[in-house]
């Protein structure tokens, strides 16, 4: 849900008055003693400060004219410029400057970009199609070329002459040219010409602070030429969720793109939520796949019909192919069917039911073989009880509408514990094997049961696997064998092996050690212990991989668990790792987070035994790939089980100059559905190619940027380490602003030189900044080397919006969030979050309320002079002081005055709700509470989220554009 609009300058942030300072009456007490105006009644507001104005006077108009303050110099709560009334007054303008009052909708910098949906590449289409059957469309332009596109209003579109300059206008949507002096924004090359592509704006880095709505703007418009696909169908072209690309406008040349020193790269992430009912795609039933007999691309939204029809030629290679004869057919009808109808032709996103010829073998059944720890450790945390509990309260969930769902049960101490769950008796067996050498399968049959026919053996094993080990005092763990002989077990048919473990393996294969070693923690040593301990995790999971087996690992530790190594099994499996610190049962929250993560886990949709390849136009190749899969081949990515959490990043290389206007790039992914389907999901992305680097960098992607940056990053860590891999990303984008000023600004002689940028890249700074700061790769002698790990396994899977939340988090103001603020949208139903707010301590008031949030960890800040009223309405307690710190989960508290702590916990559930971003996620993520006087290392731990701030080990977003500053003025 888009952020509502920040307010205009010297507006009341929301209405004419600051709602809680006027409404609720908690007014801060005064610093000094001193008396002050008493509030009205309500508000947690703040009493004006140092003798500002009272509240009810109006607050002094910002003067429009003069220079935006620096970055990172926002006043906080107590003094800066002119009267602040209450603490919702600070949250950011949009922008600075003469644009300062400008909502993102409204601002020329995203002219035609609205918060609230991704702007569809084809509207600027839609009134210059030709008809699918030939002749031009009514509607067409007269314009010819490239015409400007719809809703790009503002620079670049707004007032345009006959002439193709823009006009003069008056002040506002259309008239900015007259006011790019005070905004600071220049289009590359002096005044904007009509551009067939989106114009370049350029800023100072420097003089224009970082608003954090930035991030929220979608992607830079993709402008395909009129007539690019065969139907003027606004879904023609793949949208950002499932594929995106770092760059909008591909240049022509190998050369021109090196030039540009940007990326090329596809953001993939082929599912959007566990369970397809929730974002369903269109579907192809009749099992009639036409695709390209030469670069086998499958027929899609830009292909080019021939021969009256008979022929279709080949988007990708240009090749002319036949048109199957049952394409026009309806064979359930019985009669013809009219193409232009067909899904794949007006769908870039489409999935194909697939015929006979596409699978190897019968479609393989969903099989979920559990290795569960039953060592000392694992008992006494509680979780053998807490995972046999979720797993029979979850068994129907898990999918099974094909009724060929098969589950396994192997517990693991020193020894394996196998369980014979017979189909003509409730009473499962157990039979124990020590021979850890050479573990063998002790029966044939009844180990992996089906789950329909089987379920009361298999609810009377979970039931009782608690009693059966519970006063065992084993503490060693041969988890590597349970590996192979759980892989031995299943390896026939495929499926997922699914690790709980809160012990280290200690014996037989895959045996490791503990070497951790904090005096190497923060040197250049500590490379050494992100790497793989046992080469048996990588050697055995490619094994796995050839036999349709993935690993998901679920660990749990009160101590060094060796997460480095662990990891490599679901990372070449396409499995996830699940780490949870310090994990113990009898907190009510770590064992309800667990429940809840793990039933969604066995409920998700998985696809299995899946492939994936991506196709390009001629002269364009895949060149690198990037996730948790096996590269089967050099284009080959292979996946036992695709999950539906994870994203994928493509490196792609210009191998030969593109001649054509536009290019396109094909994701396939072969997969068996968990009933029993052989499917294909294809995502189709057009687009256009450029000769000019203004292009380039005006279509940028800073979010696609950031996601290939921090795969580079993982992989630059494990192989050289952290220093370098921190290094590695301040010099690329030292290189990105040199390029850009040298290639793309004019000189600026006799003025202070700005640190100029792409006005679609403002964010690229505070991102690189955030993934620097992050607990995966900073510098810090005080990071766990399995907490490290765990991270950089999350920064290499997570998809886009979830990543960009993770590396740069969403900070809430809560006491003096606007009226509608926690309650539903009433045109959407969805709970309305109040304004994101930038990442500097410089917004936490001493009495405010305050909600962060990276998507693994919320901490609710509560501040030292926070009133009792507040307190009271969202912990139900009489002071601050009695608010307990720590891992909680709020109160309901119920009655008159209620309404707040609602308000509240709906917006503390639906930060956490990952429906909203387009984004499958069973993470549910635990909430600290916070102290502005409490624990420190808590109060630390939160501080380091704020990514703006200056640390020990860091420097904050204002020195760090400093630095780049010089570099990029020595260079």
């Amino acid at each position: 849900m888009a952020s509502p609009p920040p307010p205009p300058p010297g507006a009341a942030p929301y209405g004419d008055t600051n709602q809680y300072a006027h409404q609720q009456g908690y007014a801060q007490p005064d610093p000094y003693g001193q008396q002050q105006a008493p509030p009205a009644a309500g508000g947690y507001g703040q009493a004006p400060p140092y003798g500002q104005q009272a509240f009810g006077q109006p607050a002094p108009t910002p003067q429009a004219s003069g220079p935006p303050p620096p970055a990172g110099s926002a006043p906080g709560p107590h003094g800066g410029r002119g009267k602040r009334r209450g603490y919702a007054e600070e949250q950011y303008d949009f922008g600075a400057g003469a644009n300062a009052g400008l909502t993102p909708t409204q601002n020329p910098l995203y002219a035609g970009q609205s918060m609230g949906g991704y702007p569809n590449a084809q509207e600027q289409q839609q009134n210059q199609f030709v008809s699918p059957m030939g002749g031009a469309s009514p509607a067409m332009g007269a314009q010819g070329g490239y015409g400007v596109p719809q809703g790009m209003s503002g620079v670049g579109a707004g007032n345009i002459t006959a002439g193709g300059y823009e006009s003069a206008g008056p002040p506002g949507m259309g008239g900015v040219t007259q006011s790019f002096g005070q905004m600071g924004l220049t289009p590359a090359g002096g005044i904007q010409k009509v551009q067939s592509l989106n114009p370049l704006f350029t800023i100072d880095l420097m003089q224009q602070p970082f608003n954090v709505a930035e991030l929220e703007i979608p992607p830079p418009e993709i402008i395909l030429p009129p007539n690019a696909s065969l139907t003027p169908s606004p879904n023609a072209n793949c949208p950002p969720q499932y594929m995106r690309s770092t760059i909008n406008a591909v240049p022509t040349t190998h050369s021109l793109l090196k030039k540009s020193k940007l990326p090329f790269a596809l953001i993939i992430q082929p599912y959007t939520s566990l369970h397809d009912a929730e974002d369903p795609v269109p579907l192809v039933s009749d099992t009639v796949i036409s695709r390209c007999r030469r670069c086998r691309s499958y027929i899609n939204p830009y292909v080019t019909f021939l021969d009256h029809g008979h022929r279709w030629r080949c988007n990708m290679c240009n090749l002319t192919n036949d048109v199957p004869q049952a394409f026009d057919w309806d064979q359930a009808a019985q009669k013809n069917l009219d193409r232009w109808q067909r899904p794949e032709l007006n769908y870039s996103v489409v999935e194909f039911i697939a015929p006979q010829e596409y699978m190897v073998r019968p479609p393989q059944p969903l099989v979920y073989l559990f290795l569960l720890d039953v060592s000392y450790s694992a008992v006494q945390c509680g979780l053998l009880a807490t995972a046999a509990r979720t797993i029979l309260e979850s068994l129907d969930r898990i999918p099974n509408a094909d009724r060929r769902t098969r589950l396994g049960f192997i517990c693991v101490d020193s020894s394996l514990h196998y369980f014979a769950i017979p189909r003509d008796s409730s009473e499962p067996s157990m039979l124990v094997v020590s021979d850890l050498d050479e573990p063998f399968l002790p029966i044939p049959g009844d180990l992996l049961v089906p789950l329909a026919e089987c379920r009361e053996g298999i609810e009377n094993l979970l039931g009782k696997l608690q009693d059966m080990f519970q006063n065992s005092q084993n503490s060693s763990s041969c988890m590597g064998s349970a590996l192979q002989a759980g892989h031995k077990l299943i390896s026939a048919i495929g499926g997922k092996i699914i690790v709980l473990t809160a012990t280290l393996p200690s014996l037989g294969a895959g045996k490791l050690e503990n070497r951790e070693d904090k005096k190497l923690l923060g040197t250049s040593k500590e490379s050494s212990l992100l790497q793989t301990a046992n080469s048996f995790y990588k050697s055995f999971a490619v094994e796995c991989s050839k036999n349709q087996v993935s690993v998901d690992m679920f660990l749990f530790s009160n101590g060094y668990q060796d997460v480095a190594s662990l990891s490599n099994l679901p990372r070449y499996t396409g499995g996830q790792t699940y780490f949870y610190p310090g994990w113990n049962a009898t907190r009510s929250e770590d064992a309800i987070k667990f429940a809840r993560e793990f039933s969604d886990h066995l409920s998700a949709e998985i696809a299995l035994e899946a492939v994936m390849r991506v196709r390009a136009t001629t002269g364009l190749r895949m060149q690198t790939f990037y996730g948790n899969f096996f590269n089967r081949s050099s284009d080959l990515c292979a996946f036992p089980a695709f999950p539906r959490d994870q994203g994928y990043v493509v490196e792609v290389a210009i191998d030969e100059p593109l001649g054509k206007q536009f290019v396109c790039m094909q994701t396939a992914v072969l997969h068996t559905t968990c009933n029993g389907e052989r499917r294909i999901r294809v995502m189709t992305l057009a687009l256009p190619t450029t000769q000019n680097l203004s292009d380039v960098y005006a279509s940028a992607d800073q979010v696609a940027i950031t996601m290939y940056f921090s795969h580079k990053a993982v992989e630059k860590t494990l192989s050289s380490g952290l220093e370098q891999a921190r290094e590695a990303l301040q010099a690329k984008l030292t290189e990105l602003l040199i390029t850009f000023k040298k290639e793309l600004t004019i000189s600026h002689l006799g003025a202070a030189t700005p640190l100029s940028f792409a006005a679609n890249l403002r964010g690229l700074a505070v991102l690189f900044l955030g993934l620097m700061k992050h607990v995966g790769l900073r510098k810090s002698a005080q990071i766990p080397t399995d907490l490290r790990s765990a991270a950089l396994c999350l920064l290499s899977t997570l998809p886009a919006p979830m990543l960009m939340q993770y590396i740069h988090p969403k900070f809430y103001s809560l006491h003096d969030m606007p009226d509608n603020c926690g309650l539903p949208d009433p045109a959407t139903g969805e709970i309305i979050l109040p304004p994101a707010m930038n990442l500097s301590s410089e917004r936490l008031a001493p009495f405010g309320c305050y909600l962060i949030d990276d998507t693994q960890v919320q901490f609710l800040w509560i501040g030292p002079q926070a009133v009792p009223q507040l307190v009271q309405d969202v912990f139900g307690l009489s002071g601050v002081e009695q608010v307990k710190v720590g891992k909680t989960t709020l109160p309901h508290l119920e009655g008159p005055g209620s309404e707040f702590n609602e308000r509240v916990r709906a917006v503390v559930e639906k930060s956490r709700d990952h429906k909203s971003k387009k984004v499958g996620s069973i993470t549910v993520p635990h909430l600290y509470v916070v102290r502005g006087d409490g624990e420190p290392s808590l109060r630390l731990w939160a501080q380091t989220m704020l990514v703006e701030d200056r640390t020990d080990q860091g420097v904050s977003l204002g020195q760090f554009l400093a630095q780049l500053k010089e570099k990029v003025n020595n260079s």
